[in-house]
């Protein structure tokens, strides 16, 4: 398949690769940049778990700290493989999303152990750390980084889709597929995506592509690339 990638730049080429090692073609377009902030080094005492909820959460963290013995809670595969990559040396993972993360920390952590610092987007939601306070946690939430929206539709997507060289696009976030809308709608080529099949990691993010057509939408299974890439 030909397949349309608008994750960040730098999950991008991880995921180009495994889409090409299946036999697909790839064009990367991304339609969100991570911006990291800079600061002072974080601090670490009496914290029991860095909460990670996405692959840049754990190089956010990474940036502000050497320190790699804080156990690391991910919320699925994808966020731990990038920790492992960081050096971290406890990573446990939730395999699922916020709330699957938010119930495996009450099964791996005490209230009385310390504080949980959850490194968090400037646009992540807050139901994390709503839920684990409610189980009477203390959690720190850190806001290291922001994902900006691209301001208009990258020249190679928008040729690819013109020329009807695409077959499917992936969608890893509500986000992202709320710009691919906005973005293919503003730029007139709201029609070429009624040839295209949209893959979605979740409900949320399959509505956010409305009112758009698609030849088809699938959504995956569970919230994690493994699920997203078997709907291919």
């Amino acid at each position: 398949m030909r397949i349309l990638v608008t994750r960040p730049e730098e999950d991008a080429a991880e995921i180009s690769k495994v889409l090409r090692a299946m036999g697909h073609d790839v064009i990367a377009a991304p339609l969100l940049h991570i911006k990291f902030y800079d600061g002072p080094e974080i601090a670490l005492d009496n914290v029991q778990a860095i909460l990670a909820t996405s692959a840049n959460g754990v190089r956010s963290v990474a940036r502000r700290t050497p320190r790699r013995d804080v156990p690391l809670f991910a919320v699925g595969p994808q966020t731990q493989a990038e920790a492992r990559a960081a050096g971290f040396t406890s990573i446990r993972n939730a395999n699922g999303d916020g709330a699957a993360l938010a119930r495996a920390t009450v099964q791996w952590a005490m209230p009385q152990g310390g504080t949980l610092l959850h490194a968090a987007g400037a646009e992540a939601s807050k139901f994390l750390v709503a839920e684990l306070q409610k189980s009477g946690f203390t959690v720190r939430r850190e806001v290291l980084y922001e994902a900006q929206a691209a301001e208009r539709f990258p020249d190679v997507a928008a040729r690819a889709l013109k020329a009807g060289a695409l077959d499917a696009v992936l969608h890893f976030s509500s986000r992202s597929a709320r710009i691919f809308a906005e973005c293919v709608t503003r730029e007139g080529l709201a029609t070429a995506c009624e040839k295209l099949i949209a893959l979605c990691i979740g409900d949320a993010a399959a509505k956010a592509l409305s009112p758009l057509h698609f030849r088809e939408i699938r959504v995956a299974e569970a919230p994690n690339q493994q699920a997203l890439l078997d709907l291919l």
